[in-house]
């Protein structure tokens, strides 16, 4: 399934995250399923996600489109750099 179809279909449910916090903390946790990067995060937050979805052994897909229009895609008022997927 294309990334963006992705999102899309499965806005508004509670196994979406928003936001580099959650997923950085459900991924120590270890309850990420997946997740999405805009292509303009930072490089700090980047390496973090990175770090964890190696260590976890989790798909880390990186998007085509900046942080402002993954908010558009989201149907959001604000940028997002980071969304997650929980099992």
């Amino acid at each position: 399934m294309v990334p963006l179809e992705e999102i899309r279909k499965n806005l508004g449910k509670e196994t979406m995250l928003i936001g580099q916090n959650q997923t950085i903390k459900n991924l120590k946790l270890g309850k990420v399923e997946k997740v999405f990067l805009a292509s303009n995060c930072k490089p700090s937050v980047r390496n973090d996600i990175e770090y964890y979805c190696k260590l976890n052994k989790i798909p880390l897909i990186i998007l085509e489109i900046p942080n402002d229009e993954l908010g558009i895609v989201c149907k959001k008022h604000f940028a997002i750099s980071v969304i997650c997927f929980l099992k």
